[in-house]
């Protein structure tokens, strides 16, 4: 959640900026003894593992904010988010691993931070970890569950995330379904929206708005992630030194990192990383064998598929990408947009709305190629129009959006007891039809995606 504001810290530090601007700004990271005295670590591998934890801080945002943000309660000492980035050891690619912050753990023998006692291990929730000891507890219960060494340490919280999202301007996120979220106060129409600081909070917090609960919101704060990776190599600041360094000073004053994480470690990221994008990035979540784990004093946990957990560590800890064909630096396949219906249950007859002569056989297999039931005999329409059409049956609402995903810019007009077969009508402003992917909302898909594949239609182009 608030830990996508470190990442971005590494993806901004590609400007090309000197060795002193970076030393003033190193010196505005408070830093943690995370690695003190600890043993029998798991051996290294290539490249460089960073585990971002994302805390509560909702003490150091103002009241008027608490209430906009639907920020009450009291701030816990406790971590929301947990995330494991892995940079390739030629720094041309980021792995972003999600841990579910209920996961089903066993936390190794401690000092507990409260009372200074002793603790024999014992099983918890992985967020629990934190709060018995501190970031030290956190890495050793990680590195023990996937037995991935850990290099680096970034915690962040609520105030480094928003002035992230803020300085850089905003992010673009979309959705083809509403998302209403009670809790947090999230309340987005289908469509793109821009996002600012606090707008975006609630987004990456929300965990009502389906039934994936909190594997739908890793979802949401992968995307996220992604386009936030998108804004920040196409907004200009990694062209301007100076933009970068005020941009830079803003978000650093509330993100907490281990001690070796300096001056020169951002710098040689900044460097090999100047070409970064969201092609660049990969995404997944840990592999999940049951959500609703039932233990004794514990209550509902995540259970991990050991199995397959094993092997993402160890493609980790070797190094190697988790998506095929991994692209060419800055290039990379045209995103996909996911949608709440599969397009193979979404029946479409196109129709022709110009004088151009195949456009509808090119609108057909355009549809048919991402996954839609075509009739495969496009018409001629009645009749001329400038926009393309959707033409729907209100109770087939959902099918509908989905539809309009692959077509943006499309016009939807509802048309009572059309039934089930949903009316495309190319108009004069057709351009191509956007891949889409079907996201089952009470099943989310545990498959690692290309950064470029989860960002908005279109973005940064």
């Amino acid at each position: 959640m608030r830990a996508v504001s470190t990442l971005s810290v590494v993806v901004l530090a590609s400007a090309g900026i000197g060795h002193a601007v970076m030393s003033s700004l190193d010196a505005g990271i408070a830093r943690i003894d995370a690695f003190k005295d600890m043993k029998n670590r798991p051996r290294a591998g290539q490249g460089m593992n960073i585990l971002l934890v994302g805390t509560d801080g909702r003490d150091r945002i103002t009241a008027a904010e608490r209430r906009q943000y639907r920020l009450g309660g009291v701030p816990c000492h406790c971590t929301d988010t947990m995330m494991i980035v892995h940079v390739s050891e030629n720094r041309e690619r980021a792995t972003v691993v999600s841990l579910p912050r209920d996961s089903y753990a066993e936390v190794p023998a401690h000092t507990d931070v409260s009372s200074r006692r002793e603790v024999a291990p014992h099983p918890v929730k992985l967020n629990a970890a934190y709060a018995e000891g501190g970031p030290q507890l956190t890495i050793r219960t990680v590195e023990n569950m996937t037995h991935v060494k850990i290099d680096h340490y970034l915690e962040v919280d609520f105030t480094s995330f928003m002035r992230t999202v803020d300085v850089l301007g905003g992010v673009n996120v979309c959705t083809t379904t509403p998302l209403k979220d009670s809790y947090t106060g999230l309340d987005l129409s289908p469509g793109t929206h821009m996002l600012d600081g606090g707008h975006a909070l609630q987004y990456v917090r929300a965990r009502h708005v389906d039934a994936a609960s909190d594997l739908g919101r890793m979802q949401r704060q992968q995307r996220f992630l992604a386009a936030l990776i998108e804004r920040a190599t196409s907004s200009g600041v990694l062209l301007n030194p100076m933009r970068f360094r005020d941009v830079t000073r803003a978000v650093l004053g509330s993100v907490r990192a281990d001690e070796g994480f300096g001056t020169d470690e951002l710098l040689d990221l900044g460097r090999a990383m100047r070409n970064f994008s969201p092609s660049s990035s990969e995404f997944t979540t840990v592999p999940i064998v049951q959500m609703n784990y039932a233990v004794k004093g514990l209550g509902s946990t995540v259970k991990w598929d050991q199995a397959k957990a094993d092997q993402l560590f160890s493609s980790l800890r070797d190094d190697k990408p988790l998506t095929v064909d991994q692209p060419q630096r800055g290039h990379g396949p045209a995103p996909s947009a996911p949608v709440e219906v599969d397009p193979r249950q979404i029946r479409v007859q196109v129709e022709n709305g110009t004088g151009t002569v195949g456009l509808g056989k090119r609108v057909d297999a355009g549809l048919a190629a991402t996954g839609f039931a075509t009739t495969r005999l496009p018409v001629t329409a009645a009749a001329h129009v400038p926009h393309s059409v959707i033409s729907y049956d209100p109770r087939w609402d959902r099918s509908a959006r989905a539809l309009a995903a692959a077509l943006p810019g499309a016009q939807l007009r509802a048309v009572p007891g059309q039934g089930p077969l949903l009316r495309v009508t190319a108009g004069a402003d057709f351009k191509n039809v956007h891949k889409v992917h079907f996201e089952d909302p009470a099943r989310p898909q545990q498959v690692a995606v290309r950064g470029s594949e989860v960002v908005c239609p279109g973005a940064g182009s």
